[in-house]
């Protein structure tokens, strides 16, 4: 296995374990992101100024890498909400719905449209979660505030992932990287000054739990993350991360006991499959009308 490869599995590692830890609510939802992100600014801000790296080319870049740390910390925010408030397993697989969220985006906003694949897989993914949550949620429309904010999270990565893509044409991954963490950092901890939650006052096991989230969910996770992406296909890099959930779902069940029902697995089976789709590089055979195949050919 190359180093790329071992990277991108222990970085897969290192973001499953987060949402088991905030599971444990040993620490309010907001606060626990605002540490995640605290703890890793304080190491990335002197090493990349120190190393003389920080540097941002314009306002304009400026304003958009702090605008993406602020959408990151309302993604967190939301996730660490639904995480609390439902299954450690259905937040994750809910909020990895992002690439179906980006790709509808990129529909919109972005040159580069989508093919009949993404839809493809968008359909298939869409009735995975359809599954996963139940089917009488969603005919009685009785959404509770866990499975909104889920899908928030993973519409708040989605934008997040579209203006990083912007800003990163023209600036360094890492100043952009320790900005946007940064930025993200101030956001919440403002955030929640004003949602009156407590900064202080956890157990030892709290604090250790905050100090994970921040050196391996945030700091070590992303870095090893973003070595894989520069070194490896970034559509690989996408599929494999889809494993997070994977490994989420077996931790959950291991260490806190959540309870995980065949429904949810053929749910989250599907979702996952359907998202695999919208990443698929070759021909697609689809039968047609008049039975003759129809190719779907992927973006990538």
């Amino acid at each position: 296995m190359t180093k790329p490869r071992i990277a991108l599995v222990i970085g897969i590692i290192c973001i499953s374990i987060f949402p088991i830890l905030v599971k444990l609510k040993l620490s309010p939802a907001i606060v626990s992101a605002f540490y995640r992100m605290a703890i890793a600014a304080a190491v990335l801000v002197p090493f990349t100024f120190l190393s003389g790296k920080f540097k941002i080319p314009s306002v304009k870049l400026l304003f958009l890498t702090m605008l993406c740390g602020a959408i990151f910390a309302l993604d967190v925010a939301v996730w660490n909400i639904s995480i609390q408030e439902s299954t450690a397993t259905q937040a994750t697989l809910l909020t990895n719905l992002s690439p179906v969220w980006v790709g509808i985006g990129a529909f919109f906003f972005l040159k580069n449209k989508p093919t009949r694949n993404f839809w493809v897989g968008t359909v298939i993914a869409i009735f995975g979660m359809i599954t996963l949550v139940g089917f009488h949620f969603f005919v009685n429309l009785d959404f509770n505030l866990a499975f909104v904010f889920a899908i928030l999270s993973g519409v708040f990565y989605a934008i997040y992932m579209l203006v990083s893509k912007f800003v990163l044409y023209d600036v360094e991954v890492l100043p952009f990287i320790t900005l946007s963490t940064l930025t993200s950092a101030v956001f919440l901890g403002i955030l929640s000054y004003f949602m009156n939650e407590p900064f202080t006052g956890f157990g030892e096991m709290g604090w250790i739990s905050l100090i994970i989230q921040g050196l391996v969910c945030q700091l070590a996770a992303w870095l090893l993350l973003g070595y894989a992406t520069k070194h490896m296909r970034a559509t690989r890099v996408s599929v494999s991360l889809l494993g997070q959930a994977v490994l989420t779902t077996i931790f959950a069940w291991m260490f806190i006991n959540e309870e995980v029902t065949l429904q949810m697995i053929v749910g989250g089976i599907i979702l996952l499959f359907g998202i695999r789709v919208t990443f698929y590089s070759k021909k697609i055979p689809i039968i047609g009308k008049e039975g003759e195949a129809a190719e779907i050919i992927s973006n990538d």
